[in-house]
């Protein structure tokens, strides 16, 4: 098992647009998805982008059955996509509260489209191809933002619906 050293919002790697992955089915490749499995898990999270590990690749992964950081959500798939493209379905756009791993502690309100057609490959070059819907698709937009640069601070609207999130939710286990 290796955890590997999240950044943290600050860090200019952070900001940086990722590069697409060129090679599939490699040693390297698989190695990676042991450790940003083996890291999300660690921590707790739902997903991880390589950029949050310090790699700028254009690989995310994510997937629960049950996450104590947000007991209220159904399962998402354990996933493994690279060189993601996004398309949203309709016009519909919620809100909902997100953390990351990269910005401990905190909380924020950040709109999402609600339905979603994720598109990409998985390690092994395998085409994956879904519609997903509601906290699935929500987990998958965040995820990918990191592929552009974007931390989901920058899309809050309302500051007065962002904080630490032992002030906002005390009764969570984990932050």
């Amino acid at each position: 098992m290796t955890i590997r050293t999240l950044l943290r919002m600050g860090d200019p790697r952070l900001l940086q647009p990722a590069e697409p992955v060129d090679a599939f089915g490699t040693v390297e490749l698989a190695a990676l998805v042991v450790d940003l499995f083996d890291t999300m898990a660690a921590h707790g999270g739902v997903g991880l982008a390589a950029p949050q590990i310090g790699v700028g690749l254009q690989m995310v992964i994510f997937g629960f059955e049950r996450s104590e950081r947000y007991p209220d959500a159904p399962p998402v798939p354990q996933t493994v996509l690279l060189n993601p493209v996004i398309t949203p379905l309709g016009e519909l756009v919620e809100e909902g509260w997100e953390g990351c791993l990269s910005v401990p502690g905190l909380r924020g309100m950040v709109p999402r489209h609600s339905r979603i057609r994720y598109q990409g490959a998985d390690s092994q070059g395998q085409t994956i191809d879904r519609i997903a819907e509601g906290f699935h698709a929500r987990v998958v937009q965040h995820e990918c933002d990191h592929l552009a640069g974007v931390l989901y601070p920058m899309r809050v609207r309302d500051f007065s619906r962002f904080g630490y999130t032992e002030v906002l939710f005390p009764d969570l286990d984990k932050a």
